[in-house]
């Protein structure tokens, strides 16, 4: 049985790949994914601000007290070696592509343009396969119109891919007013593939405190429901590779965004719930079904219930929602 797959021009064992997760943070995780099943692994993100946090807050301690003793600064001949920035991520990069065979994808989350085009070049000179570009942004200025931020996502693709030769994905939220448009236009820009969705994490109130808190809450099964829909609205529609991630919990999960035309699905939430071990445990479940499907390979069924093979295409959208009423309706009545 063949699970074989590509995704950002890069051949694949199987369509299972580890998106950025705090499992990647850990160097000694990356070998135990591989060994797991995972045919790529997608590392946390790297992000400006965090970095120039981490400058500051060094620079700080380094200086601290020299305006008051300046010749305590004749003391240091050179800086300590004490690493900031993305170097801990870099030598990350690097340590990972020389333990393990799988790709290693790389994900960046800039702030500005410059931070964006720096970083990313400097994440290939690690030795990353690809590069994950975490678009993370929420507008908050109310005069910002849609086409400035849509204008603003296709520029830094633009900018990235024109110092950078590894392929390039774009992580998005679903939230634009036409979202197809914006995936052609993101492959216009030189985007290589999309990966849907970004989730944004809002935070919570805490009524006792009265405070603001941030609360993590990991996916089930019924996030996937939004991915699947675009995946199998682009499919056909846009050349660039199609990555799913969200909601992917089952063998079956990553069955349904296959036959939607997905290349890839990403996993996060399963895994740090049930353990890296678990991966292998989705890979069983996806060969014994497509065995029951008499399936031989990925290839063989991927798309295969994406809106491009649907006989009435413009009929796609319509269809699905009212065959989803009827249904809840007939429900709500059997149990009433």
């Amino acid at each position: 049985m063949n699970l074989s797959t590509t995704y950002l021009g890069m051949p694949l064992r199987t369509p299972l790949v580890v998106s950025s997760s705090p499992l990647t943070q850990n160097p000694d995780n990356i070998k135990r994914l591989e060994d797991a099943g995972a045919s790529a692994i997608v590392f946390h993100s790297l992000f400006e601000e965090q970095i120039r946090e981490e400058r500051f807050e060094f620079l700080r301690h380094f200086t601290e007290g020299t305006e008051s003793y300046p010749e305590a600064l004749n003391y240091f001949t050179e800086l300590p070696d004490f690493k900031v920035g993305p170097d801990l991520y870099l030598e990350h990069i690097a340590r990972a592509k020389t333990g393990i065979r799988v790709p290693v994808i790389a994900s960046l989350n800039g702030s500005t343009l410059g931070g964006w085009v720096e970083y990313a070049r400097q994440i290939e000179q690690a030795g990353a396969d690809a590069l994950e570009l975490n678009i993370y942004w929420i507008p908050t200025d109310f005069e910002i119109s849609s086409i400035e931020i849509e204008q603003t996502y296709m520029q830094i693709v633009r900018k990235v891919k024109s110092v950078v030769s590894i392929p390039v994905a774009v992580k998005l939220a679903p939230f634009f007013t036409n979202f197809g448009r914006m995936a052609k236009c993101l492959e216009g820009a030189g985007a290589d593939g999309l990966v849907l969705f970004n989730r944004f994490y809002q935070p919570d109130i805490d009524a006792e405190t009265l405070e603001v808190a941030p609360r993590l809450l990991l996916s089930t099964p019924m996030a996937m429901r939004l991915p699947l829909t675009w995946i199998a609205l682009l499919t056909g529609r846009v050349r660039v590779s199609l990555a799913s991630t969200s909601g992917i919990h089952r063998g079956t999960d990553a069955a349904k965004m296959l036959l939607a035309g997905a290349d890839v699905t990403m996993l996060c939430s399963v895994l740090l719930r049930r353990g890296i071990e678990h991966l292998s445990v989705i890979e069983e479940e996806l060969r014994e079904w497509m065995e029951h499907h008499e399936y031989e390979s990925v290839e063989q069924f991927k798309g295969s219930l994406s809106q491009e093979k649907c006989p009435d295409p413009s009929a796609f959208e319509r269809a699905l929602y009212l065959y989803t009423l009827s249904s809840a309706s007939e429900n709500f009545i059997q149990h009433a």
